[in-house]
């Protein structure tokens, strides 16, 4: 299995604060790894960190065949076409359907082909049980059918890693399991999957490899 992420000996910085210390860390294809640790101990600096958001300064960091410490601005796009990722507040276009939600993304990372775009629109909401609901806007769905579309944006690019932080934060108990299962489903196709949570009500629900956030450090339990 491919490495997608190899980390070594890399400190996490915030604000010049360090928030993460001495983290060496390998990913490979199909792995679902929950990051477990209270609101403030440095998940989303790590998650940050992947997709070029916090820039990297010691160590040695590679994802997705891109290197962090010398990533320059112009090279963050295409790293960022080989991750999908997943936030707490699903961050959709409040004024545009579904369908056109999706098809933004795709155009801002050079989908052009107006056939192609239909294809695989239709494709990212079968599987995520959302087929049909192209035309609906944001508000007329459900918290839980929300976050599905946000899956979906994610998935549309057919990336390598999919980074979802504290995704079912805003979601109750029964549509969270949901959503576990479906990210879930989404690595054992192959992908793989940090999920960020401090939910111990979704981190019980199945047993996998996690990365314990705690203390300024990172405990690898498989």
């Amino acid at each position: 299995m491919q490495n997608l992420i190899k980390f070594n000996g890399v400190t996490v910085f915030q604000d010049e604060r360090p928030v993460v210390g001495n983290l060496s860390i390998e990913v490979k294809q199909g792995e679902f790894i929950y990051l477990l640790g209270k609101t403030g101990s440095g998940k989303s600096s790590f998650l940050k960190t992947i997709y070029g958001d916090l820039a990297l300064t010691n160590g040695t960091a590679n994802v997705c065949g891109f290197n962090l410490l010398n990533l320059k601005p112009s090279e963050i796009p295409f790293l960022r076409r080989k991750l999908g990722i997943v936030f707490q507040d699903f961050q959709l276009l409040s004024d545009r359907s579904i369908y056109e939600n999706l098809k933004f993304v795709m155009k801002a990372t050079g989908w052009k082909d107006e056939p192609k775009i239909k294809t695989r629109i239709t494709e990212v909401l079968q599987k995520v049980n959302l087929e049909g609901k192209e035309t609906k806007k944001p508000h007329e769905l459900s918290g839980g059918e929300q976050q599905r579309v946000s899956i979906a944006r994610a998935l549309v690019n057919e990336p390598d890693l999919i980074l979802a932080d504290e995704p079912t934060g805003n979601l109750d108990p029964e549509t969270s399991e949901e959503i576990l299962k479906l990210f879930k489903q989404i690595s054992e196709s192959g992908r793989a999957v940090l999920f960020a949570t401090h939910d111990m009500l979704v981190y019980n629900k199945f047993k996998s490899r996690t990365l314990l956030f705690e203390n300024g450090r990172i405990e690898d339990k498989a």
